[in-house]
């Protein structure tokens, strides 16, 4: 169980850790190549599409043939699509590269591959917990990440930072042969189910497609946060510092809270954890909207909304194993998934689009606190009882 976590927690510190400082490069690439900010923009709205829906997938080819296997070709994409950006001469160039490359290699080399080996292998009274522990390393990566890329960009060039990133994500590819899992572990106690049974019987329960629509809410909030706060704050006369220290913030109280929701995982009910932190999201986000905007409200609002960033993501990934079982994790967690990037899409497009029609994200503000709201509800419908099928292997 060590390995797996140490090299489960290592591959997400790099996948996601790169990933959040992609941010960083808008600027410089956008003034030496004479692109529009949109061009950039859509680049990196692509990936999180393509992400979305290459995630199942790599997951069924991570739950049938091995999580390895997947997460060194991830590496092998991620590589690539870092060189290709750092060489992307247009438009489409970049789209191609920033976009499908890096967006199937975060499907596969982020949470959805690495939670299926985790399932498998960390006894169920423990998953949460070490769910939360995985979490918190890539909440760690973004914390450590972000000024690591800034440094490369200001000594070495964009350019030639983007080759170096490139180099580190090959990283990947040896850590990958620790979750190396023997066939007969792949397998599940008890009848052998088909990928299709597997999907149809996800679909059909009402609890998934709860949980799968509650995570749409997650995406859209903290990706319309992530982007358009610095905007937000600036609009406001605030300093650049304020947005970078805010962000930091964010990604270091994290790194607390994704583990605390692990830990919570074992003693709560979670869909409890998962409407609490819905709803505490929206009360924070009231109440920095409705107070005054000062350097100490944003700060304290990163923190509390930091602790709550990616807090969602153990306890939802352990109710997908929990409810279903471990043999399909991979391929159920990125449907799941699928939901959360559809929702980071629009919280990033309507965030400009509503921006752009009524001059303020007031209306983008407000509808991330109603969302809130009908996660919490959603989630609250979730019934986190092992089917049928599920507590009769356990059983046996």
């Amino acid at each position: 169980m060590t390995q797996v976590l140490v090299c489960g927690a290592a591959i997400v510190t790099l996948s996601m850790g790169i990933r959040h400082g992609f941010g960083l490069f808008l600027q410089p690439m956008t003034m030496d190549r004479g692109w529009s900010r949109e061009t950039f923009a859509f680049a990196l709205a692509l990936q999180n599409l393509v992400w979305g829906f290459t995630g199942p997938l790599a997951g069924v080819w991570a739950d049938r043939f091995g999580a390895w296997r997947v997460l060194i070709v991830g590496a092998l994409l991620y590589a690539g699509g870092l060189v290709t950006m750092a060489l992307a001469s247009s438009g489409l160039g970049l789209s191609g590269s920033a976009g499908v490359l890096l967006g199937m290699a975060q499907a596969g080399t982020t949470y959805a591959v690495i939670y299926g080996v985790i399932a498998r292998n960390v006894a169920p009274e423990k998953r949460s917990w070490a769910m939360g522990v995985t979490a918190a390393a890539g909440s760690f990566g973004q914390f450590l990440m972000v000024p690591v890329e800034n440094g490369l960009i200001g000594s070495l060039g964009w350019e030639t930072a983007l080759v170096v990133l490139g180099c580190t994500a090959l990283a990947i590819a040896p850590l990958a042969l620790g979750l190396r899992e023997p066939a007969h572990e792949l397998q599940v106690t008890g009848a052998k189910q088909s990928v299709g049974a597997a999907l149809r019987e996800a679909f059909g329960d009402r609890s998934f497609r709860w949980l799968t629509a509650g995570y749409f809410v997650c995406g859209f909030q903290v990706v319309f946060i992530g982007v358009h706060m610095p905007s937000y704050l600036k609009d406001h006369g605030l300093s650049p510092d304020v947005a970078s220290a805010s962000l930091a913030l964010i990604g270091l109280f994290n790194v607390f809270g994704t583990y605390a929701a692990g830990v919570l995982g074992q003693r709560l009910a979670k869909r409890h954890i998962l409407a609490a932190i819905y709803l505490l999201r929206g009360l924070a986000i009231t109440i920095f909207v409705l107070a005054p905007l000062t350097t100490a409200s944003v700060y304290v609002f990163s923190a509390v909304i930091g602790l709550l960033w990616l807090s969602t993501v153990p306890p939802t990934n352990a109710i997908v194993a929990q409810v279903f079982g471990v043999q399909y994790m991979s391929m159920l967690g990125g449907f799941v998934f699928l939901s959360h990037q559809v929702g980071s899409f629009a919280g990033v497009w309507l965030g400009g689009r509503l921006y752009d029609a009524s001059g303020s994200y007031d209306i983008v503000w407000w509808l991330a606190v109603l969302l809130g709201v009908l996660a919490a509800l959603a989630n609250l419908r979730v019934n986190e009882a092992p089917l049928g099928r599920v507590a009769a292997a356990q059983a046996a």
